[in-house]
């Protein structure tokens, strides 16, 4: 059966899959299968499942090659007053506000002022947070500000 893994922590080697069935099911690092050690939340998998747990594991789409972390982050150095790292992202409406007081925001002055620091804190975080963490908030979950 596929699903979607909804959480896993690396801590306790446990985690939830949502199947295509509707059903949820739980499972832990023992059953990932094909070489995988981790999982994060919003990845494809295929899987076996009965009374509510999963077995087999394996995972068909990781999805954190998607969106890099390093790329992110150099596009908020550069480019972080017009909200181009937020477009990378995925996170459009975002983009748009920080590209409106990245540009016309600069004639009132505080919305320029105001887009260049959240730009600076978002670099700060994006540096400090590891792969999957960064994979969970920013590509596979709604995060779209701080």
């Amino acid at each position: 059966m596929r699903g979607k893994v909804l959480s896993f922590s690396d801590a306790t080697g446990q985690g939830l899959i949502s199947g295509d069935d509707g059903q949820r099911y739980s499972f832990s690092r023992a059953d990932l299968m094909g070489g995988a050690r981790s999982v994060a939340a919003g990845m494809a998998v295929d899987f076996e499942g009965s009374e509510g747990v999963a077995v087999s594991v394996y995972v068909i789409k990781s999805g954190i090659p998607d969106k890099n972390k390093w790329v992110a982050a150099l596009l908020t150095f550069f480019f972080g007053i017009w909200g181009v790292h937020k477009f990378y992202l995925g996170k459009t409406n975002a983009g748009l506000i920080m590209l409106a007081c990245g540009t016309i925001g600069w004639f009132l002055i505080l919305p320029g002022l105001a887009v260049a620091f959240i730009s600076f804190i978002e670099l700060i975080i994006y540096l400090f947070k590891s792969e999957q963490q960064f994979h969970e908030d920013y590509v596979a979950g709604d995060k779209s500000w701080f």
